[in-house]
This record gives C-alpha cells, sequence and structure tokens, in this order.
C-alpha cells in the first residue's frame, strides 16, 4: 500500500482562534454552544423597519437567512467563537480573517458572520453578484440573531447607545464544526 504524499496534520484547537481573535485585537472573544446563540424574527423586523440597509445589500435582508434557516445552520456546528470588538469593520475583518484561517487549517466547514452591513463597495452590485464573496458576509443581526441576548448570556457587555454616544460594541461569530 503506498502511503499518501501529504501528512494529515492535527486541527488547532478551537481556544487556538479564541487567543488568535485577541492577538488580531477583539477585546473578548469566547468559545459558545450553538444553543447559547439566540434567535428571533422580531430582530429581522429591527432591520426592515430602522435599518437603511435593509435590501440594499445582498448580506441584509431579505436576502439574507431567516431566523429559521439561521438556526437550523447554527445547530449543524459544534462550537461557536463569539467575538467582541470596540469597532464593526474590526469585528467584521477579524471573523473574516479567523473563517479563512480555520479553513485552512482543516475546519472544512468554518463560517463567519459579522455585525452590521457590508461596505466593501459603494453601492452593492445587487443585479451582477458580489464581486467579494469570500469577504462578503452577512451580519448577526441580518440573520435574525438577537444579538443582545446572546452577549448577555456570554457575559460580555453590550448595552443601547444612546443619541448622546456611549461605549459601542460589535460582535461576530466563527462557527466550527
Amino acid at each position: 500500500m503506498r502511503r499518501s504524499a501529504r501528512r494529515r496534520t492535527r486541527k488547532p484547537s478551537v481556544q487556538h482562534f479564541c487567543n488568535r481573535a485577541l492577538e488580531l485585537g477583539a477585546e473578548h472573544a469566547k468559545i459558545i454552544s450553538p444553543q447559547d446563540v439566540f434567535t428571533a424574527q422580531w430582530v429581522r423586523i429591527k432591520c426592515q423597519y430602522g435599518c437603511g440597509g435593509y435590501g440594499q445589500c445582498l448580506t441584509c435582508p431579505p436576502y439574507s437567512p431567516t431566523p429559521e434557516e439561521t438556526r437550523k445552520m447554527l445547530d449543524e456546528y459544534e462550537c461557536i467563537l463569539l467575538v467582541h470588538c470596540k469597532s464593526g469593520h474590526d469585528v467584521r475583518k477579524i471573523v473574516i480573517k479567523l473563517e479563512h484561517e480555520a479553513f485552512f487549517a482543516g475546519y472544512y466547514k468554518a463560517f463567519a458572520i459579522g455585525a452590521g452591513p457590508c461596505y466593501l463597495c459603494d453601492e452593492c452590485a445587487m443585479d451582477e453578484g458580489c464581486p467579494h464573496p469570500d469577504l462578503a458576509r452577512p451580519s448577526m443581526e441580518a440573520c435574525g440573531i438577537d444579538v443582545f441576548k446572546t452577549a448577555r448570556n456570554a457575559g460580555l457587555p453590550i448595552e443601547v447607545v444612546p443619541p448622546e454616544g456611549g461605549d459601542e460594541n460589535y460582535y461576530g461569530l466563527l462557527l466550527l464544526e
């Protein structure tokens, strides 16, 4: 029998990606179970009636997964990395980088979910399709995820930011099998 010329290497632990998130600038990174991510219909309604991105971007509703589809997808994973940053740009950048690293490390189902609408293009190429499918990801809210309940349940900070300002907290997910 011939042995494969390619050796299988052991995948890094999920904790490795937690540490990487912190190295990349995250405030917190915590491993949670899929059952600790909460989905709800009201979240998409808040997108529809409260966000100017609704229907304007392929990563936003009505194009993003419904809460039911999201719940089914989450349940296909073993663990999830909840990443906390002080900026939406940072959390999107970090979870996408981690998704790519995890995929090439052997986590073939790795998938990132970011925060807020996609800003990769000045205007979304709705008719032509996304020119950045390797970088564009839906936000937690767009997928019907209750970010407040999920973050609070994990013991992480999140509050509504009043018009006069305050601490902003952004969250993203890295789904791993």
